[in-house]
């Protein structure tokens, strides 16, 4: 049974194309990404959304630098784009000299500005990688043993690890010791969850993660000392409609938001009993 059920469950707002990144800003607004590349800032007291830019391509994950400036994965444009909170888009990395980036799916920082990306490569076609995205854009690959559509991820509260969603072969959580912008030792499964679609990773504040996924409608929680537990589902998908991405807001970081690859809308849980960690902001 699920730790808490939908009773509480609401749409923030709705008539979104399909968002599938979802983040929160210095700012205290939540952004996301839509298919057509729309770029969303979401105000979640008032619950409204308005669209700041576009990008041209299928906006997925996204992350924020201190100035509330927008990195968003580009499957579109095989890029990652920069985003201005004047909504001016710019490429800030298509990868490096010796290598593109096939599909950059998901950014996560470190406090020194390093911008960690998952690049999952192609469904099924073991071609993925995680890149390294100095400040400024100089990019290199880290790691390419997560190779099997590496989705998700999030840099740990403490800055020493990459954890990244394996969403194949086989479809759980790993991570990766970082440090100064590389890979500092092997990388270590956390967790393994068959029949499922990992997608989406944020970290609470007591420690645990949060895992969304694509398949099925549901949010798992591994608790701190590695137990594992189905926070919420939805067997029907209209609520939870393939939640991929979650993150926390509100003054408190303790409201639950995800978006829904598979719907319009972004979702809300102000009673989950949880709180998020602070996220990176780095002054770029």
């Amino acid at each position: 049974m699920p730790l808490i059920n939908l009773t509480h469950a609401e749409v923030l707002v709705d008539g979104l194309d399909h968002p599938e990144g979802i983040t929160l800003g210095p700012d205290g607004y939540a952004y996301a990404g839509g298919e057509a590349g729309q770029v969303y800032r979401v105000d979640v007291a008032a619950r409204r959304a308005t669209q700041i830019a576009t990008t041209g391509g299928f906006n997925l994950g996204l992350a924020a630098d201190a100035g509330a400036n927008l990195y968003l994965c580009n499957n579109g444009s095989h890029v990652v784009n920069r985003v201005s909170p004047a909504g001016q888009v710019s490429v800030y990395s298509a990868g490096s000299a010796d290598r593109a980036m096939i599909t950059p799916n998901y950014p996560a920082f470190d406090a020194a500005g390093t911008l960690y990306v998952a690049d999952s490569g192609g469904w099924k076609e073991g071609n993925g990688c995680i890149w390294a995205i100095a400040p400024g854009g100089a990019a290199t690959v880290i790691d390419d043993s997560c190779r099997h559509f590496p989705n998700g991820c999030a840099v740990s509260p403490d800055g020493r690890y990459l954890y990244v969603a394996m969403s194949l072969n086989p479809p759980g959580v790993v991570r990766l010791p970082i440090a100064g912008g590389r890979k500092a030792g092997p990388v270590e499964t956390v967790v393994e969850l068959p029949g499922t679609v990992p997608d989406g990773l944020a970290f609470c504040a007591d420690g645990s993660l949060l895992i969304a996924c694509y398949r099925p409608d549901a949010v798992y929680r591994l608790a701190p000392d590695g137990s594992l537990h189905l926070l919420m589902d939805d067997y029907e998908g209209t609520l939870l409609g393939a939640p991929t991405n979650v993150c926390f807001a509100g003054p408190e970081r303790d409201l639950l938001l995800w978006a829904n690859l598979g719907r319009w809308h972004i979702g809300i849980h102000a009673q989950t009993g949880l709180r998020g960690a602070p996220l990176f902001y780095p002054s770029l």
